[in-house]
């Protein structure tokens, strides 16, 4: 059972067409729901010949992309031949192309409303250098919206994780189907959480580091790492605060025992450079708790409604609980627990083999 709509978009990025069709094959096994198949990687593109084959024999529902140099795409020849080879695509049954916002007019005056009603026009934008505010964003989303697009698709970087929260905001209130994704590492939240906030679809990588945009998770992370298809509008939000953070092995722990246990929350990776900014960024009651890590365990306490007795002494938090009656924030800090623990069992075995008691002091 699923508990959103948000689709899992494979991108196919290779140099023949037969391995296009091996890509297709295992990214269905890995539980995509659509290819993007990224024409301008094919070397010695023949659109008829080659687009057919890979419409026709691809095991998933196809989206063509056939992205220019100048989007950051790797096309790098004549715009005409470029947007008739799109117009075949439709007419060969593709299920979605993309066409960028740059050219989009131009491509409808180009088909002369010849469009099969199967097919959806994406029209997208990309950002590669920030995170544009919430009226740009809007602004541009009407624009995109204006061309006549089915789908609307805007893409920008993150300069740092609040910009996720601008994504969220366009996604939530559009009224048309969108994506909306914040690439980079600080953008890792918008890819997964597009579920949570209603996106059309996410994009995954078949395997690590074969990306097509910076930030991108693998399928398999986004179905068996974070419970991508469990996540929804009510789902909590949880996650480890860090700069850098991607090592932390507590994702692992935390989304495997909330799925153990039928929890509804997922727990993040969060690549933090200001707490506080962070911290009044996410203030709604979804953004329930944190746990903490280098560097951030004392900022994170100046950040608290309330500290627990020993945390104030300690002077830093290792967690972070957002209490359901009133939202107010509370800090904790268990990391003690485990110093006082290795130095009890290391005392204990010194003990045992007869060695010199060593006395320890622990402070801040």
């Amino acid at each position: 059972m699923r508990r959103n709509s948000t689709l899992i978009c494979a991108p196919i990025m290779a140099e023949s067409v037969d391995q296009m069709l091996i890509q297709m094959k295992r990214a269905k096994e890995l539980g995509a729901d659509i290819a993007e198949v990224r024409v301008d990687f094919l070397k010695n593109f023949s659109p008829r010949n080659d687009l057919e084959t890979l419409i026709k024999q691809g095991p998933l529902p196809t989206l063509i992309t056939y992205r220019p140099k100048w989007e950051g795409g790797q096309y790098d020849g004549d715009e005409n031949k470029r947007q008739k080879a799109l117009q075949l695509a439709m007419e060969l049954g593709a299920d979605f192309i993309d066409i960028e916002l740059k050219v989009a007019q131009e491509f409808y005056n180009f088909i002369q409303g010849k469009k099969p009603e199967k097919v959806k026009i994406i029209v997208s934008s990309h950002n590669y250098e920030c995170t544009p505010s919430i009226e740009d964003i809007g602004d541009l989303a009407v624009r995109i919206q204006a061309t006549g697009a089915d789908i609307v698709k805007i893409a920008t970087t993150a300069l740092d994780i609040t910009d996720n929260a601008r994504m969220f905001h366009i996604i939530a209130n559009l009224q048309v189907p969108v994506i909306g994704l914040v690439m980079g590492e600080r953008g890792l939240m918008s890819r997964v959480l597009a579920a949570k906030y209603g996106a059309f679809l996410t994009f995954g990588s078949i395997e690590a580091g074969v990306v097509s945009a910076p930030g991108q998770p693998t399928i398999k992370d986004l179905l068996e790492l974070y419970n991508f298809r469990q996540i929804g509008a009510d789902t909590k939000v949880y996650g480890v605060i860090g700069n850098p953070v991607g090592h932390s092995k507590s994702p692992l722990l935390y989304n495997a025992a909330f799925k153990h246990v039928g929890f509804n929350g997922i727990y993040l990776p969060l690549l933090v450079d200001s707490v506080a900014n962070f911290i009044s960024t996410y203030s709604s009651p979804d953004f329930a708790g944190y746990s903490f890590t280098i560097p951030h365990k004392e900022d994170g306490l100046k950040c608290c409604n309330e500290v627990d007795p020993i945390a104030k002494e300690i002077g830093a938090i290792s967690c972070m609980i957002r209490r359901p009656v009133d939202g107010k924030l509370k800090g904790y800090n268990v990391d003690y627990l485990g110093a006082i623990k290795a130095i009890e069992e290391a005392l204990a075995l010194g003990a045992s083999n007869g060695a010199p008691c060593i006395c320890f002091a622990v402070g801040r």
